[in-house]
């Protein structure tokens, strides 16, 4: 626990210490901006297809930090390396203010998930040395915005577990110090299930 620990606190001071990644955009200037980006993440940025994840409410400094690692490559992508490519730092940091302005709609939990769920967010699993996933997303799923921790409250599950599944296998690997994918890495395909699930409902 006591290296888990030491790997989350150093991962937070690395994303303090990056200036360019604090989003400061115009949420009037990325409404019009964003008009593209709607055809899959809705207007208000709550997407109705469970394969597109709900940009609204998401803390803006992650998703510039998302939208540059698409167009660099370093988060796998091929539809959104495309839509990024011509977009600025400062486009990217108005859409971003865009979205993170809306108020994002909330799902429901597999009752029979519920306590597993529950339990690794807001315990983690000790036996395993997993930390609680509200330690750096919030009790409330809000995220951490000056850390550039996503949000997750609300978000679609079958996103939420493909992400996770992503990095658990190595395929998506933009995480910060690796902290995605050696909390995941130990989990089961149930776990995974039960989190995506509970989070989709917690606020």
């Amino acid at each position: 626990m006591k290296k888990l620990t030491i790997v989350l606190v150093s991962a937070l001071m690395g994303t303090l210490a990056t200036p360019s990644l604090l989003a400061q955009g115009d949420p009037a200037a990325g409404q019009a901006k964003a008009a593209l980006c709607a055809t899959c993440h809705g207007n208000d940025g709550n997407s109705e297809l469970a394969i597109n994840p709900k940009l609204a409410g998401q803390n803006a400094k992650y998703m510039v930090k998302q939208l540059m690692d698409f167009k660099s490559g370093a988060r796998p992508g091929p539809t959104m390396a495309a839509m990024v490519a011509a977009l600025s730092e400062e486009d990217m940091e108005d859409i971003a203010a865009w979205y993170a302005s809306q108020e994002v709609t909330l799902g429901g939990v597999n009752p029979e998930m519920l306590e597993l769920g529950e339990s690794i967010y807001r315990a983690g699993v000790q036996s395993l040395s997993v930390a609680a996933c509200s330690a750096c997303h919030a009790p409330d799923g809000k995220g951490n915005a000056p850390a550039g921790f996503p949000a997750l409250s609300g978000q679609h599950p079958e996103y939420t577990l493909q992400q996770l599944e992503q990095f658990r296998s190595g395929e998506r690997a933009n995480d910060m110090s690796s902290m995605m994918r050696t909390v995941v890495e130990r989990l089961t395909d149930q776990e995974l299930q039960a989190l995506a699930s509970y989070v989709s409902g917690l606020h």
